[in-house]
């Protein structure tokens, strides 16, 4: 009996560690790796760029610097707004640098095929800066989230209060590729439920110099409203060529569809006041949004925008997740992801949907004229706000084939 409670004895000692590393939880390769991907040089470097990567510092930072006593590591890249450059980095982060997931991905045709390869690689990523709502749509996977917004969202916000007003036939300068041809889509479906007209469309290479033609075409359609289906540097030049031809003095309204506080403060107030837009964040909304803006701006030397922010929350519940799944498996994070509320300054009282859509609430401004605006960044007029189930597709109209 003695020799056999040392053995009883000694195999309780022997399973301890194993326990105790088991109640820490499980992390591969002792570290949490997340990289963010994005263009930092060209048209979209204010969007998103360099400022969505302070972002991530600073949730890192805010969540204690470790989940699951391990260390949390950011890497960032600028992917040129190329697929084939972001699928190479992508592919190298993973196979070379152990990162377990990518976060920010602006451009749509990026964040696509960003996607399908962390789907082919069992990784996670979590779209912030790219816009097409076939992320989770019939191009959603199980390992793919999509965050800040998308262009359903914009369509509804934007599209909708436009066409309530009286904007009810349409022209769009649509930027050629994955994320204009989806903005285009998803405004001219919800343009014409509401009972307008879509008198056509023209399509422009990203980083384009010269609007002159796309705009003489959507000045002779006679449509009340030239959708600006771009973003970013595209949209500004788009806004400044509009002035040169008097399109708005001829009667024609812009609608820019996806436009963020870094844009009205690259195009400055006198040339962007007026302007409807429908963005997931606004600094000077609540005590919340100030408290984070102030810490962003001593940063960073301006305020963020719903990119920005978004980016900060999916790193956030990412790491909420990896935390309460005990473990940074992929599959056991993904499901977390699901079933955790997101709650906090950018997303309150968000869900996530089964397709890996983040639903919350979206927020209709009107941009203010220089005499309104008491200061540096103050650039909005709060006109509505949005809630998440009204702006953002739900699951059966989502197209995704939750098949996992």
């Amino acid at each position: 009996m003695k020799h056999f409670a040392r053995i009883l004895a000694g195999a309780a000692l022997a399973v301890a560690p194993a326990l105790a590393q088991a109640q820490q939880g499980q992390v591969s390769d002792n570290a949490v790796r997340i990289g963010i991907l994005n263009d930092q040089s060209g048209v979209y470097a204010d969007f998103g760029g360099k400022w969505s990567v302070e972002a991530a510092r600073m949730a890192v930072e805010d969540f204690g610097g470790k989940v699951l006593d391990k260390p949390i590591e950011i890497v960032s890249a600028d992917h040129q707004n190329k697929p084939d450059v972001a699928s190479t980095i992508a592919r190298g982060w993973y196979d070379n640098d152990k990162v377990d997931a990518i976060m920010e991905l602006t451009a749509s045709s990026v964040a696509l095929a960003v996607q399908q390869l962390s789907r082919d690689k069992k990784k996670i990523t979590m779209t912030n800066g790219a816009a097409t709502s076939d992320l989770t749509g019939k191009a959603c996977t199980p390992y793919g989230f999509h965050w800040a917004y998308d262009t359903r969202s914009l369509a509804v916000g934007t599209g909708g209060s436009l066409v309530e007003t009286g904007g009810d036939t349409w022209f769009f300068l649509t930027a050629d590729y994955a994320f204009g041809h989806a903005l285009e889509a998803d405004v001219s479906k919800y343009v014409q439920s509401k009972g307008g007209k879509v008198l056509g469309a023209v399509r422009h290479p990203l980083s384009t110099n010269d609007f002159s033609s796309f705009l003489l075409q959507a000045q002779a359609s006679k449509a009340k409203i030239v959708g600006l289906a771009n973003a970013g540097l595209d949209t500004n030049n788009s806004i400044k060529a509009a002035a040169e031809f008097g399109i708005v003095q001829g009667g024609q309204r812009l609608a820019a569809l996806l436009f963020t506080l870094a844009e009205v403060h690259g195009l400055g107030l006198q040339a962007a006041q007026g302007l409807v837009l429908t963005e997931g964040f606004y600094w000077d909304l609540d005590d919340q949004n100030r408290e984070f803006a102030k810490r962003f701006m001593a940063r960073t030397g301006r305020m963020p925008n719903m990119v920005h922010a978004g980016t900060y929350s999916s790193v956030l519940q990412y790491l909420k997740a990896i935390k309460a799944a005990g473990t940074d498996d992929t599959d056991a994070v993904a499901k977390k992801l699901r079933e955790l509320p997101v709650d906090d300054f950018f997303a309150k009282g968000g869900k996530v949907l089964p397709n890996g859509r983040m639903v919350h609430d979206m927020y209709l401004f009107q941009v203010k004229s220089p005499a309104e605006s008491k200061g540096p960044w103050d650039y909005y007029k709060h006109l509505a706000t949005i809630k998440g189930d009204q702006a953002f597709a739900s699951l059966a109209e989502s197209g995704c084939n939750v098949s996992w």
